[in-house]
């Protein structure tokens, strides 16, 4: 086993449908192990009931696995770190009372991670790391935000969807399409053999704040129409539709992201969350970035996604700044 010269900690992630555990020393991922669960695909969607059964499973065989990968005892732990919220309930119980069980039985310490400031956070899992002050976009299924980063734990969001998340209007404007879920990335996959023909109206949305569930609607009646005058109309033009889907919803974060750095003079730009392992994303962002002279950074995939490295570093970080929780912390959804 290897021999603990530092802060290590084991870290929980299981806000939605993946059990994840990490073991992070002194900041430096060293295991991040993920359990993913393709059970949810015959419904279209995850089934919390389904999801925290599946999170009761994999927690044990996924903490043992990441233990194993990072060459660390259980002896060697310092601290233990869960994801306490936004995200399902059920599934947040099982890693808050895992991560609660684990910690008493060792007399270690708590951290509470929120997961939405893991995902800013994942980009110091990494090598190239922004500078602060830095604005990210966090884009996943279910939040968007515009934040800004003045230090490891001081964040301001300054920008938000007032409805949907991007990540949800992927995947319903995906199952509008006759796609399975999730339909992100297959619409991502598509898109790169098409072309963006067909225009989708932006919402008009004041200051920094987003909007998706009128473009959904725009490409529900959109298609409805198509459609009635030909029954194969998605059929045939699939590979541009996506494209079209796509191009629309980069658009609009991108738009808001410059908006934000123009109003705060930030030239140092981050995006974060499942949405930001979207191609086109990628690639739009590098190219606003030499355009507007950014200094841009997209965290590697392992990372995009739920995973609990992210919440590790986090917890390293409120670790240094004596930021701990009892025994009585609950989760929260939202």
């Amino acid at each position: 086993m290897m021999k603990n010269n530092g802060i290590t900690i084991l870290a929980i992630e299981s806000s939605c449908d993946d059990t994840s555990a990490a073991i992070i020393r002194d900041g430096v991922v060293l295991s991040n192990c993920i359990a993913n669960q393709e059970a949810h695909r015959q419904y279209g969607g995850v089934v919390p009931e389904v999801a925290s059964r599946a999170h009761q499973a994999n927690m044990i065989p996924v903490v043992e696995l990441a233990l194993k990968k990072a060459g660390i005892a259980k002896t060697d732990i310092n601290a233990v770190a869960f994801t306490r919220g936004p995200g399902l309930m059920g599934s947040l119980i099982v890693g808050t009372s895992f991560a609660k069980a684990f910690a008493l039985s060792r007399n270690l310490p708590l951290i509470e991670v929120n997961h939405m400031q893991a995902h800013v956070l994942a980009h110091f899992a990494e090598d190239s790391k922004p500078k602060f002050p830095f604005l990210c976009l966090t884009v996943s299924g279910g939040h968007t935000q515009i934040v800004l980063v003045r230090d490891y734990l001081d964040m301001e969001i300054i920008g938000e969807t007032l409805d949907d998340a991007a990540g949800e209007a992927f995947d319903k404007s995906g199952k509008l399409l006759g796609l399975g879920y999730p339909a992100g990335p297959l619409i991502d996959k598509l898109a790169r053999e098409g072309q963006a023909h067909f225009p989708f109206p932006e919402p008009a949305v004041p200051d920094l704040n987003f909007s998706f569930s009128g473009l959904k609607t725009s490409i529900l009646y959109f298609l409805k129409k198509e459609v009635a005058e030909n029954q194969n109309f998605i059929a045939e033009n699939l590979a541009d539709l996506c494209a079209s889907v796509q191009t629309s919803i980069v658009t609009i974060l991108l738009k808001k992201l410059r908006k934000a750095a123009r109003q705060t003079g930030i030239r140092e730009i981050a995006i974060a969350g499942g949405v930001s392992a979207n191609s086109g994303l990628r690639k739009a962002l590098e190219e606003m970035g030499k355009q507007e002279g950014w200094a841009t950074y997209i965290p590697a995939f392992q990372y995009c996604t739920d995973n609990a490295g992210m919440i590790g570093v986090t917890a390293y970080y409120k670790y240094l700044a004596g930021e701990f929780c009892g025994q009585d912390a609950a989760p929260y959804a939202r």
